[in-house]
């Protein structure tokens, strides 16, 4: 697909990362557009790529169309108003990688389809160094034609590639893993936060975790920034609130209850509350160690 011209709204953390990757590898990124213009101005300089004024005109700019937005409004916003970004898009495919709820990314393909163009969900399970690398974790819903003929795109911003069904499908399923990981994370924080209210060595304590049943993920990308408290952003604490009211609302749905999945949102919700949701969601840990501001 490197005859296509690729258009990435959102050029935050993620997208101006994967929008590097691709034109590293010799793709034509040919606009990039942000609702914070001065992001989209430093890229578009950085690429040598036009800075498109709304998202209508980047899409007219391009074949392929990356989004990377913040929530369910931004999504919504892309579509509607006197310049959404189907506009005269018949032909065109959208690639929506946000973590947004499944609805969000039901009415996008909808409106998409109502023009002639195409719709992939990628769910990404990764972060911010991925991005650049290209070594993503994406898991898409959408036609398996379209799916297919993007495949080669997509496989260069990944290293695992798994198509997951409908479009909604790769929300549910984002959501799901997000909703584990806050949880996951918010148990570390306890636990860490308790020992050192013990007087433990969180460092032996930490060693010990993680060659028993306390193991997991969350301790090996979280576990020393929440004793050092150095909370440098790769996910914020603010989408994580965000993340896990996506999946307690597709829960309640559902009519399943996840009590520790509404604990762990309203514990995010607490950080935001402080004024600490900008900060990685490592951050948590300020709600659960003696003396610090949370606690």
């Amino acid at each position: 697909m490197k005859d296509k011209r690729i258009g990435f709204v959102g050029v935050g953390r993620m997208g101006a990362n994967m929008a590097r990757r691709l034109n590293d590898l010799g793709y034509t990124i040919s606009a990039v557009y942000d609702s914070y213009e001065a992001s989209a101005v430093a890229l578009g300089e950085e690429l040598g790529c036009v800075v498109a004024k709304t998202p209508a005109e980047l899409s007219g700019a391009s074949d392929v169309v990356f989004t990377v937005v913040t929530d369910d409004a931004a999504m919504a916003g892309l579509f509607e108003g006197s310049a959404p970004i189907h506009q005269d898009a018949g032909g065109k495919v959208f690639i929506h990688c946000a973590t947004v709820s499944p609805g969000a990314h039901e009415a996008a393909e909808a409106a998409a389809k109502a023009v002639g163009a195409s719709t992939l969900a990628a769910s990404m399970a990764s972060s911010i160094t991925q991005a650049r690398q290209g070594t993503l974790y994406l898991m898409i819903g959408g036609d398996a034609e379209v799916f297919a003929a993007c495949e080669p795109l997509l496989k260069d911003l990944s290293t695992s590639l798994r198509h997951v069904g409908p479009v909604g499908h790769a929300a549910k399923i984002k959501a799901l893993v997000n909703m584990v990981m806050n949880i996951n994370t918010a148990g570390l924080a306890e636990g860490l936060g308790l020992g050192a209210a013990l007087g433990l060595d969180l460092g032996v304590l930490k060693e010990v975790f993680s060659q028993t049943g306390a193991n997991s993920r969350v301790l090996e990308t979280d576990g020393d920034d929440m004793i050092s408290r150095e909370h440098d952003c790769f996910f914020s604490a603010g989408h994580a609130a965000k993340d896990s009211g996506i999946a307690n609302a597709i829960a309640q749905g559902a009519g399943v209850k996840v009590p520790l999945s509404l604990a762990t949102e309203s514990q995010y919700r607490r950080l935001i509350d402080l004024g600490l949701g900008e900060l990685d969601k490592s951050a948590i840990a300020e709600l659960t160690f003696p003396g610090r501001k949370g606690a």
